[in-house]
């Protein structure tokens, strides 16, 4: 019996780009819930803060910074290892690639895999797969917990604020603008991918980034977050969609019910509450996996492959 397609086979359509100033010299190049990318420039050169899947869909975000600046981009940071964040980095000609040392392991452990992964599974955010250069996309600078990126007088301070999407996630804060890119840790309207996660930290995490109050944020996906009420908003609907999902499969692990039956029982859950946002359909599968997976003690992520995304898929959906 063949696998049945994945939900994001269907997903075909091309998504309206926008590109907004929210913090001085600060811009969200967001699409529709496709991933988003920051840019911020500084007095001598440009950070771009998460990378595209391609070089060819870089060269589109390239394209919006050109329209407002003729800085060349310096520093190129990942906000963690997934291909679809990471792979564009090449196009950006930086002397910089940035990512955190947990996103690195990562990359060591698992990049291939994930790489083959991830292209298989959603085809449309790898438009031009063919300009992707050879091997991975290797940093050229890490960091443990807090970094400074100085473009001239103004900071990007990058962080790592605990576990969540990934375990090497980090975010980038402007202090002269109070505005943060938050990566994959928080969404607006689209469904967080949790393949990866670490549900148990995550909400922590979450409270952290809080704490800065942001006047505006670049979320992993949706539209830019402009004022503290959608900031506040983002937070909110990705902390309650995280804490509903993981609640109902913790509670049908310990009725010892079967990963497939738990997923029929979570997808009917939460359906009415979040089934109209963005990628629904194709991240559930891969969230109620993981999460069954910790729910039963499996602290560390299982690598996906491109073998066992299929399989899964026909467990679960066959």
């Amino acid at each position: 019996m063949s696998s049945p397609a994945f939900a994001s086979t269907a997903d075909l359509g091309e998504k309206t780009v926008s590109f907004d100033e929210i913090g001085k010299g600060v811009y969200a190049y967001t699409a529709e819930g496709d991933p988003n990318s920051g840019i911020v420039v500084g007095d001598d050169s440009v950070l771009v803060f998460d990378a595209q899947a391609t070089p060819t869909m870089a060269e589109r975000v390239i394209g919006k910074v050109r329209e407002v600046t003729d800085k060349p981009v310096s520093h190129v940071v990942l906000s963690h290892y997934h291909a679809v964040r990471v792979l564009g980095a090449p196009a950006y000609g930086a002397k910089e690639i940035v990512c955190s040392d947990a996103a690195r392991a990562m990359i060591v452990e698992r990049g291939e895999e994930d790489k083959a992964s991830e292209i298989g599974r959603f085809p449309r955010l790898f438009q031009g797969a063919d300009s992707i250069r050879p091997g991975l996309t290797w940093p050229t600078m890490t960091f443990s917990h807090n970094a400074s990126i100085w473009l001239g007088k103004r900071e990007v301070r990058l962080m790592k604020l605990g576990r969540g999407h990934t375990a090497g996630d980090i975010v980038a804060w402007m202090p002269d603008t109070n505005v943060i890119f938050a990566g994959d840790l928080v969404e607006y309207g689209a469904t967080p991918y949790c393949g990866d996660a670490h549900f148990t930290d995550w909400p922590a995490t979450l409270d952290a980034l809080a704490a800065f109050a942001p006047a505006a944020m670049v979320p992993g996906r949706g539209a830019a977050l402009t004022n503290r009420g959608m900031v506040a908003d983002g937070i909110k609907g990705t902390r309650a969609f995280l804490t509903d999902l993981y609640e109902a499969v913790k509670g049908h692990v310990a009725a010892g019910r079967s990963l497939r039956e738990t997923f029929e029982r979570v997808h009917e859950t939460l359906k009415p509450s979040y089934g109209d946002w963005v990628i629904f359909e194709h991240c559930l599968p891969f969230n109620v996996t993981r999460a069954y997976d910790e729910a039963g003690g499996l602290d560390h992520p299982r690598i996906w492959t491109d073998e066992r995304d299929r399989q899964m898929w026909l467990d679960l959906r066959g």
